[in-house]
């Protein structure tokens, strides 16, 4: 192992759930609630019935659970449905600072793990904590993004370790896991670039299929790469040296400053939707003769770089486009999942509102970045007049957090439909005590839709 493999190794080796800060364990049953939220709200789309199919034809002696319909598969394919599932609807957590991406992703291959190693409620809040911990170190470490390689990256490296941890591998087998997941799994950022297909959905839960997968197979003694970070043609010399400033030893507490999202949109559009609604009352569709969104230049980027954002025809880039998500608040007052549905996404009236959208990079919004996500927007109206609204944080942000009954709020929002009240009741309850669970099976069958 490189030094860098070390310190990552040292640190999973070393955390214990009796180090938790007791924020770190409330975060954790907060983000594992709002990823069973997502999962819920995304089980009967086409893309989440079409991965559990696959993943159902996969078959092992110690298997692990797709959520929702109990099929027994492979835990790197539970890991891969489970994962394309939660984050489907675009409502699952961000976290950025160098770069980002969502790191609840790493969930995923936690709760199939935790099936096929340590079991219990206390071994999995570790797992996420130290999964979180992982995965936001290395944003805050380098920008990978702007180079061309995608959160997956992070994330693969997260669910090896967090993996490794609840199956029990030794230090030896966890530097392998590491060198197993991040050598053959370096993504592309093309992922996220012009029409976005549904492998957007599907990177980052391919991420964790690979890092559970590299687990398992350091477990079975498989060896990998010596030096996958420091090495020749490692890590450091794909995107440069940096150091991952993670000490062995130091408390997990980067999972507290992760942000929820209320819109199952890309989350640089979130501040924005919260802006435009502030402007609905005062703003008929029917009287704007143009729109101006000034905006942070990564949201520019990701949500108005080409002009497929102001034609989308894909849900995909819909829900990553700042001229429809604007549109669709100042129209409806709402977003939801049927946002993005084929009639929504051909609306002549929503199309003639993109119209007149213009998108641009505000240098101060840039420079607040990513300690904000702000956003300005200016409409004018047909007899000359102008509305502005500007907004610094949007609701979920670390900086304006949503607090526990409003995450059970929009998880109960999403299960009931797809369950019932009684079952989103009892699946908070189990979340609220999973230090106290014995067998986290008792999260899957209780997730099982009622026949």
């Amino acid at each position: 192992m490189d030094a860098t493999t070390e310190r990552l190794v040292d640190y999973a080796m070393r955390l214990e759930y009796e180090s938790l800060p007791d924020a770190t364990v409330a975060a954790c049953k907060q983000r594992l609630l709002d990823t069973l939220g997502c999962v819920a709200g995304a089980y009967d789309h086409p893309l989440s019935v079409s991965v559990r199919g696959l993943a159902g034809r996969y078959k092992m002696d110690t298997p692990a659970t797709i959520l929702g319909s109990g099929q027994q598969t492979a835990p790197e394919m539970a890991a891969f449905a489970n994962g394309v599932m939660l984050r489907f609807m675009d409502l699952s957590d961000m976290y950025r600072l160098q770069s980002g991406g969502h790191p609840s992703d790493i969930i995923a291959a936690t709760l199939a793990a935790g099936e096929i190693g340590a079991r219990d409620g206390k071994s999995q809040i570790t797992a996420i904590a130290l999964g979180y911990e992982i995965y936001c170190s290395f944003c805050d470490a380098i920008d990978i993004n702007s180079q061309g390689w995608d959160q997956p990256v992070y994330g693969v490296v997260a669910a090896a370790l967090a993996t490794g941890k609840l199956i029990g591998l030794n230090r030896e087998q966890m530097g392998e896991a590491v060198a197993l997941a991040l050598v053959p799994n370096m993504a592309m950022y093309q992922t996220r670039q012009g029409e976005l297909s549904a492998w957007k959905g599907c990177a980052a839960a391919n991420g964790s299929r690979n890092g559970v997968f590299a687990a398992l197979l350091a477990q079975s003694g498989v060896t990998g790469a010596t030096a996958p970070i420091e090495g020749k043609h490692g890590l450091w010399d794909a995107v440069g040296t940096f150091d991952w400033s993670l000490e062995p030893g130091a408390a997990p507490d980067r999972i507290t400053r992760t942000h929820l999202k209320c819109f199952p949109i890309c989350y640089h559009g979130q501040t924005a939707v919260w802006t435009a609604l502030g402007l609905r009352d005062r703003t008929p569709p029917a009287q704007i003769e143009s729109i101006r969104i000034g905006t942070y230049k990564t949201a520019k980027l990701t949500m108005a770089n080409d002009p497929t954002r102001w034609a989308p025809e894909t849900h995909e880039t819909a829900d990553h486009s700042l001229p429809y998500v604007v549109g669709l608040a100042l129209m409806d007052g709402e977003i939801g999942d049927d946002s993005f549905s084929p009639a929504r996404l051909r609306d002549p009236n929503l199309a003639a509102l993109m119209a007149k959208t213009v998108v641009e990079e505000d240098g101060e919004l840039t420079a607040i970045y990513p300690e904000s996500s702000p956003s300005s927007i200016t409409v004018r109206l047909r007899d000359g007049s102008e509305i502005r609204n500007d907004l610094r944080y949007p609701k979920g942000h670390a900086m304006a957090p949503m607090n526990d009954s409003e995450v059970t709020t929009k998880f109960t929002g999403l299960f009931r439909n797809y369950h019932s009240e009684a079952g989103a009741a009892r699946m908070i309850e189990l979340v609220e005590n999973l230090d106290d669970l014995d067998d986290i099976a008792a999260l899957f069958t209780a997730f099982a839709r009622p026949d």
